[in-house]
């Protein structure tokens, strides 16, 4: 397969010198990405992990809390309504704050109305609650992919990217694992979820009173010729396709797949289970297939100039189509390993409970934060190319001590005691010990993840226009999360079907293809590491 072609690019002529202005301000941009990551990041569990301990706590089943993991689809349709918030800006605050301060109001809102919803005798209402918050939450993501792609020139952006998965990561212990331990009866302070929810709302509340007053303005830039009524006609006849799609997906492909599957599944010793799976994916690739140039249809046809505008910006550049293969494939081999990992430690390996949480939830988020750190500062040396081939071999090494975990098992490397503690913020009442195989291949993965996330982030703003940097980047993140969503289900039934030694083995080789992918692709990333127009900054 030929090289895509690609314009060698054209000497740069070196930098000016940064006067200490240029420092504070390039400092003030880097905390603000900061916050909004962490902003970004704080409601993610409590329609998740948080909601889910909620609703075991209060009596509700299984299968209703199965039922209830729904919620989240928002995330995953987010770069529909994007054109949207690229078009419009709601006034008085500039281009993306606007957005960034009522998505933060909303969602404190919307968390404080789930506080006074008690699931023994609302659950309906407070599952509805909990989707409007997921949309909300996807809805600031957006704006946050937006703002951070526009603000940070092109050398900010490895660091950017850290700081931004610094504050997510961060978000993501406070509300998914310090939470859990604050509701502890016995383990931690004993607080109700309806006070912890509140402390959320209160938090974002916070948050968007620092988007109104302390973030960096952007400028406007000029209008686009074509009304935007039409965008709001169009986003309609998108969402409509994208409906009509799933149903012919749901009523018709999912038949079909798994009656031309049939006759190879005559004899084998492929576990029906497995057989279903692969079924399923069929069809999910054919609806893809057919629904994708459904909605381009439906876009074209109601005249979504934004969406259309911003898809054809993003594939004149080279490598367009590559890059999206690139995107699913980069982080597939991470996310068919870390599907089940709790599952793994706990069932398989028998690690406690609360080794599992202290080491695998908290531990390892802090190693994640220091990887993205880490990632961030050795771009500045390495370039975004040769950091993301460096970090994307270090993370699928990494699976591999998994492996090495499941076939030593507990206590090939000794134990680390950890007394009991009370920080005031959050405590552990009973000692527990950590296991130091567990340790160090924690630590390797998730220091290694942190790396290859902060890369990775920095490459997805490095191909977006920064008139269309929402919907872009809203496109191309709903891409990378591919393998986290459809590929995750899978992973039981082959981890059943050839053990979990193999299992962590097969993750490695699926990182494989996206390395030499990106070997493939050298050029062009190299290319995006040029910055060809200033952030859209006010004077």
């Amino acid at each position: 397969m030929p090289r895509p072609a690609v314009a060698a690019p054209a000497p740069s002529p070196a930098p000016a010198a940064l006067t200490a202005q240029d420092r504070l301000h390039a400092a003030w941009r880097l905390l603000a990405v900061a916050v909004l990551g962490f902003a970004s990041g704080l409601p993610l569990a409590l329609t998740g992990q948080a909601l889910q301990a909620w609703l075991s706590q209060s009596g509700v089943d299984i299968a209703t809390i199965g039922f209830l993991s729904l919620v989240g689809l928002p995330y995953t349709f987010k770069f529909l309504w994007a054109p949207l918030m690229d078009r419009f800006d709601p006034p008085w605050l500039g281009r993306r704050r606007g957005w960034l301060v009522l998505t933060q109001l909303l969602l404190a809102l919307g968390l404080w109305a789930m506080s006074v919803t008690p699931p023994q005798g609302a659950l309906q209402a407070l599952a509805l609650l909990a989707v409007a918050v997921a949309f909300l939450s996807a809805s600031q993501d957006v704006a946050v992919g937006g703002y951070q792609t526009d603000l940070l020139a092109a050398r900010e952006r490895g660091m950017g990217a850290s700081l931004n998965v610094m504050g997510y990561r961060l978000a993501m212990i406070v509300s998914g694992g310090i939470a859990l331990i604050w509701t502890d009866a016995l383990q931690g302070g004993g607080w109700t979820w309806p006070e912890v929810y509140r402390l959320m709302a209160a938090i974002l509340a916070g948050a968007a009173v620092f988007s109104a007053v302390a973030l960096p303005r952007l400028k406007t830039p000029p209008p686009l010729a074509q009304p935007g009524g039409h965008d709001l006609k169009g986003f309609l006849a998108v969402l409509g396709a994208a409906a009509l799609g799933y149903l012919i997906t749901d009523r018709a492909l999912v038949p079909a797949a798994h009656a031309l599957l049939a006759p190879l599944w005559q004899g084998s010793t492929l576990p029906a289970a497995l057989q279903q799976r692969w079924g399923d994916l069929l069809a999910l690739l054919a609806g893809i297939a057919m629904t994708l140039p459904l909605a381009v249809a439906a876009a074209r046809w109601a005249r979504f100039e934004t969406l259309r505008a911003g898809l054809a910006s993003y594939f004149a550049q080279s490598g367009a189509v590559a890059f999206l293969v690139f995107i699913v494939l980069y982080k597939l081999g991470d996310a068919f390993a870390g599907a089940l990992m709790t599952p793994f430690l706990l069932k398989s390996m028998a690690f406690a409970a609360a080794e599992v949480g202290l080491v695998n939830k908290v531990l390892g988020l802090w190693l994640t934060i220091l990887g993205a750190l880490a990632g961030g500062a050795l771009m500045l040396k390495l370039g975004l190319w040769r950091a993301l081939m460096v970090f994307g071999v270090l993370q699928a090494a990494s699976n591999l001590g998994f492996w090495w975990l499941a076939t030593h098992g507990q206590g090939a490397l000794g134990a680390v005691p950890v007394p009991a503690f009370d920080w005031g913020f959050v405590k552990l009442a009973q000692d527990s010990r950590m296991d130091g195989g567990l340790i160090m291949v924690v630590a390797l993965e998730n220091l290694t993840g942190g790396m290859g996330t902060a890369a990775f982030v920095a490459f997805l703003m490095s191909l977006t226009s920064q008139r269309f940097s929402a919907t872009q980047f809203a496109l191309l993140s709903a891409l990378a999360s591919v393998g986290r969503v459809w590929v995750g289900p899978m992973a039981g039934v082959v981890a059943e079907s050839i053990g979990w030694p193999d299992f962590f083995v097969l993750s490695t080789l699926l990182a494989l293809p996206a390395l030499g992918m990106l070997w493939w692709l050298r050029p062009q990333v190299q290319a995006l590491e040029l910055d060809p127009n200033p952030a859209l900054l006010d004077d």
